[in-house]
């Protein structure tokens, strides 16, 4: 636990239990997590104080938002030395069809896209949908 409190001390983030204790979870998954999962593995915690944690931690570089097509933002931890800006470590996510989880693709990153003049990139989210690895065992 005291490499989890350096690290958020580093970031600028004060580690709070719920700080902890979520980034703890976060590190533990393989999958992105939305919102409401990750506060149902939490016995106790306000969703208020939950959302608070997640927008500190995206504003420090220590998580990124996935939008998966699924209509709820999803929530991955981001790689050592991540800058989550465009044009600088984006990757690909892939969103299972079969188990509804989505993984960050990190070794496949996405490539630089010209726009024509006038247009201004804020944001990219490439997610690829079909059936993961761990499901494609599974069909018959």
């Amino acid at each position: 636990m005291e490499k989890i409190v350096q690290f958020l001390e580093s970031k600028g983030i004060r580690p709070t239990a719920m700080r902890l204790m979520t980034y703890k979870r976060l590190a533990e998954l393989n999958v992105a997590i939305s919102l409401g999962d990750l506060e149902k593995d939490f016995k106790v915690s306000e969703r208020s104080t939950l959302f608070r944690t997640m927008k500190a931690f995206e504003e420090k570089g220590i998580v990124h938002q996935i939008e998966d097509g699924t209509g709820i933002i999803k929530y991955a931890l981001c790689e050592e030395n991540c800058e989550c800006e465009v044009g600088n470590d984006l990757h690909l996510h892939f969103h299972c069809n079969n188990c509804n989880e989505t993984v960050c693709l990190t070794e496949h990153k996405i490539p630089h896209i010209n726009l024509p003049d006038g247009y201004i990139t804020e944001d990219i989210n490439l997610v690829v949908k079909g059936i993961c690895e761990k499901c494609s065992g599974n069909l018959d």
